[in-house]
């Protein structure tokens, strides 16, 4: 059956008509459950008290199988009628970028939340309750079974340890078909393509001295600032895409001193692997480099470059099935899709070949990963609409 009848067919039944007004009168109680887990911190490997909230609204709505494993992700399932067989994920990421004394109490002011985290991902979390609750409201059995995942280890260190877990190590590792990562706010977009990185921490070290007793000595900053110069020089490719950052840099104890050592992260993007690898190894080099020219006279200066980041890029195939059902679930509600790439939990069944997708939760939102971010839940109805037709498409 065509993707566009079956979603008119699917849009139509009772069960669905119910789910959707199940979406429709519970707002207030969606804005609670977001208000809520705002007041949990869930930063990188410290997800465990926003899981167990997170736990036990999935034991409330009724899912089955409710665990936590044991990589800290939040699991339940809405079984299907066929046991035992292939499985469509919905998941959303416990994690925000920040530490435990940056959550203020969130503030709701004429409708619109304000809160570090708020879209980015409470709202996905609110969202993949949301559609949980209102497939058992229903009553709707699909055809095979729904996992729900509240995953760890999306933002920044946590490099997708989660989605990592699930995919190699767990119980449903062969069995997950096709997964519906939900992120942040927003519409009418759906990430296909997977924006590939490596995360490093390069590390200069030295003898140190005394400003004036020791002047001359090699310097980890002067070596580790010549790298980063030599790094400018590198000539990257408009297409595709691939781009690459300082984020952090840091050393030396006091004006006073030659310091003995210097450290720097730096972020690698390519939407193509070969690319990323090329940039990675131009890096290298560029730290090599200037390690080396310091180390001719007096082999004093040492490099470490250590990995605490590695997204692997992919894409959604334009003949995938999961891509026909979007294009036709939105035709059917009135959206215009918007094809997008990015760097989400999809990396992970991307890359496996996996058919795999990001999309919003609904409402809009600003200020993402600042102390200013705030969420708007207006729309948000709509959004969640798609994603159930999405979902229970996947499921048949």
């Amino acid at each position: 059956m065509r993707a566009n009848q079956r979603i008119t067919e699917l849009a139509g039944l009772r069960g669905v008509h119910a789910a959707f007004q199940w979406l429709h009168l519970q707002e207030q109680r969606l804005l609670a459950w977001q208000m809520e887990m705002l007041r949990i911190p869930a930063p990188p490997y410290k997800e465990e008290q926003r899981a167990l909230w997170v736990r036990d609204r999935f034991v409330e709505l009724g899912l089955e199988q409710v665990q936590i494993d044991a990589e800290g992700n939040v699991l339940g399932e809405i079984s299907g009628q066929v046991r035992n067989g292939p499985i469509a994920m919905l998941s959303a990421h416990l994690d925000t970028i920040f530490p435990d004394e940056m959550l203020p109490e969130p503030r709701l002011d004429e409708g619109r939340i304000y809160a570090a985290g708020a879209a980015d991902n409470v709202a996905g979390l609110t969202g993949l309750l949301a559609v949980a609750a209102a497939i058992k409201a229903a009553q709707l059995i699909p055809k095979h079974t729904i996992l729900f995942a509240a995953n760890v280890g999306e933002e920044a260190e946590g490099n997708l340890r989660g989605m990592r877990h699930l995919f190699f190590r767990s119980e449903y590792a062969g069995r997950i078909r096709c997964t519906i990562c939900l992120e942040g706010a927003g519409t009418e977009n759906v990430v296909v393509g997977a924006i590939g990185s490596r995360r490093l921490q390069a590390t200069v070290t030295g003898p140190g001295g005394h400003s004036w007793t020791e002047a001359g000595a090699p310097n980890p900053i002067v070596v580790l600032s010549k790298a980063i110069a030599a790094m400018e020089r590198i000539k990257l490719p408009r297409q595709p895409r691939t781009t690459w950052n300082i984020g952090r840099i840091e050393g030396g104890m006091s004006v006073t001193s030659v310091p003995e050592r210097a450290s720097c992260l730096i972020d690698l993007r390519s939407v193509d692997m070969d690319q990323l690898i090329s940039l990675e190894v131009q890096v290298h080099r560029a730290l090599e480099d200037a390690v080396l020219e310091a180390n001719e006279a007096d082999r004093k200066l040492g490099l470490q470059v250590a990995t605490i980041g590695d997204r692997p890029a992919g894409a959604l195939s334009k003949e995938a099935t999961l891509l026909e059902t979007v294009h036709a679930v939105d035709r059917h509600l009135r959206l215009r899709t918007e094809l997008r790439i990015g760097s989400t939990d999809a990396n992970v069944p991307l890359a496996l070949g996996r058919e795999a997708i990001a999309v919003g939760a609904g409402g809009v939102a600003g200020g993402i990963h600042t102390h200013g971010e705030w969420f708007d839940p207006a729309g948000r109805e709509l959004a969640l609409r798609r994603v159930l037709l999405i979902l229970l498409d996947a499921a048949r």
